[in-house]
């Protein structure tokens, strides 16, 4: 009986402590408002502006807010979430309201911007009702990601226009926040998404593990991540699952075709400037696409999450990693905190990342309208731009957690006199001598498209890369060179391929074209990788 009694009592201590330890609603405080708030942004971002904002709105209008944050995951996530929440939501008022009979075509149709001619009658007023209706998902703002997510969100009709352009159209000019810089857009003309602050891309790395490996210096390149040295060491995420680290690898092939077009425009200057580009284009595809390979013939795992490369670099689990900016200074900044250590390093390369921004949107049938075009001003304000980049403790900075990120307004850094209150003082991302310009045309149309190609080609088949790559570095220099050319035999998934097969499969109505592409792609890269694999042993291929 005293074991039941126990098992009883820790069970009411369990439910019972948190509201004993809740503080007194007095101390709480009254709240006025709300705010719901969808985002992949951490807690530390989410903690300083959530404070940030609480002490600005009281000032403005002497009311409190509280600010109800929604994570469930990266920005696929959200954006498969989203998808659900209109649809359910549309087909309640179609058929409660409206009365009439909810079809496929209705629920494929009504979020479809390229309704073409030939679709029911239907179907183009199903999109037309929504898309002048105020249906919503019960949440107010979608706050930060990739701009590829909120384009697609945009085209669907789920974010609509904030108002911020004309409530401030002096912050919308290339003075203060232009609309594209280096080939990158940082707001909708529509309005319909504004970027808040800027996200490049590099590796994280941990300086005891790279002189444990023999590893030269410290990584500046991409092409570091393919240095067999570094062979199980490589913390790499899912394109698939993270649209932040799916735009670091699009940074690469840019990076990659830009080179090429470079090196074509001094060798074949007799070729006319069309072809150049287009030839730049497709090997430049190739050579990015067998850089990534190679990085993932390193790579310990491709996780879920972008957040855990850096933690597991910190912790001596792997030695490099993809990642963010913004992760790899804030691990950085944790470990000097913490262990007062240095072994924690982050790089941009030199030319091959561009800043793009993690922007910010309104919902469709926002319920708490008002306060959500109240947070879009403060984040876009001088206060809220300051929380980016100031450090702990600078008065309008951060209370608890120094965010290292870059502001998106040009005019932050010309305040001179804010540079040493700043945790990077020394980066300035609207000035660069070797910058790498972002070209839409190359790679914007292939986005999703990239990122299948690098599941089916490295995750899917992993155990067998790595097993190619093993027995490809311990072969003679013959072998040697004839497994790596059956290794990174790229025809299948070529420049045309991503844009015509590929394309089609992910397009289509039918998933299964699209599992079965994938079956397909990645059954013939395992079985390349074994191919290679037994040449580089001197076995019958």
């Amino acid at each position: 009986m005293w074991k039941r009694a126990l098992i009883v009592a820790v069970l009411v201590a369990t439910v019972a402590l948190p509201f004993v330890l809740r503080p007194p609603k007095e101390e709480r405080g009254r709240v006025d408002e709300t705010l719901v708030i969808i985002t992949p942004h951490n807690e530390a971002i989410r903690h300083e502006y959530a404070r940030g904002f609480r002490t600005w709105y009281r000032e403005q209008t002497g009311k409190n807010v509280f600010i109800d944050w929604r994570v469930i995951g990266g920005t696929s996530e959200i954006a498969r979430f989203l998808e659900g929440e209109y649809a359910t939501a549309f087909q309640n008022h179609w058929s409660r309201k409206l009365k009439r009979p909810w079809s496929l075509a209705i629920q494929s149709g009504f979020a479809n911007h390229r309704l073409g001619a030939d679709a029911p009658a239907e179907v183009h007023e199903a999109r037309r009702l929504f898309m002048e209706s105020e249906i919503g998902c019960g949440i107010d703002l979608f706050f930060g990601g990739g701009t590829f997510d909120f384009i697609r969100q945009a085209q669907a009709g789920r974010i609509v226009d904030s108002g911020v352009l004309k409530r401030h159209p002096e912050w919308f000019s290339d003075a203060v926040i232009p609309q594209r810089f280096a080939g990158e857009e940082y707001w909708d003309r529509e309005g319909c998404w504004i970027g808040t602050v800027l996200s490049a891309y590099g590796m994280v790395f941990n300086r005891e593990s790279l002189r444990r490996l023999g590893f030269p210096g410290e990584p500046t390149r991409w092409e570091d991540l393919t240095d067999p040295r570094l062979r199980g060491e490589v913390a790499l995420a899912d394109p698939t699952k993270s649209g932040s680290i799916a735009k670091a690898f699009e940074n690469i092939i840019q990076q990659q075709m830009q080179r090429r077009l470079r090196e074509l425009e001094q060798d074949q200057v007799g070729l006319p400037a069309a072809e150049r580009e287009r030839k730049a284009v497709v090997e430049g595809w190739l050579a990015g696409l067998r850089l990534i390979q190679l990085a993932g013939a390193n790579a310990r795992y491709f996780t879920d999450t972008s957040q855990k490369p850096p933690i597991d670099v910190a912790s001596g689990n792997c030695a490099v990693g993809l990642c963010i900016d913004f992760y790899g200074r804030q691990q950085e900044e944790a470990v000097k905190r913490r262990d007062r250590s240095d072994r924690v390093g982050y790089v941009s390369p030199v030319g091959g990342t561009v800043s793009s921004v993690d922007p910010i949107a309104l919902f469709r049938g926002a319920p708490n309208r008002a306060v959500a075009e109240a947070f879009i001003d403060y984040v876009l304000s001088m206060e809220g731009q300051k929380l980016w980049n100031f450090r702990v403790g600078i008065t309008g900075g951060p209370d608890r957690f120094a965010l290292r990120r870059l502001p998106v307004r040009r005019d932050f850094y010309a305040q001179a006199d804010w540079k040493a209150w700043r945790s990077d003082p020394e980066d300035r991302p609207f000035e660069s001598n070797d910058p790498l310009i972002y070209r839409a045309a190359w790679t914007g149309g292939l986005f999703r498209e990239m990122a299948f190609i690098i599941r089916v080609m490295c995750l899917d088949p992993h155990t067998e890369l790595i097993s190619a790559w093993k027995a490809i570095l311990e072969a003679t220099p013959e072998r040697r060179a004839a497994a790596l050319a059956v290794l990174q035999d790229l025809d299948a998934v070529a420049y045309d391929e991503a844009g015509g097969t590929v394309k089609r499969a992910l397009m289509s109505r039918n998933k299964v074209d699209e599992v079965e592409l994938g079956s397909r792609l990645g059954r013939e890269f395992r079985q390349r990788y074994e191919r290679a694999e037994r040449i580089a042993r001197g076995e019958a291929p």
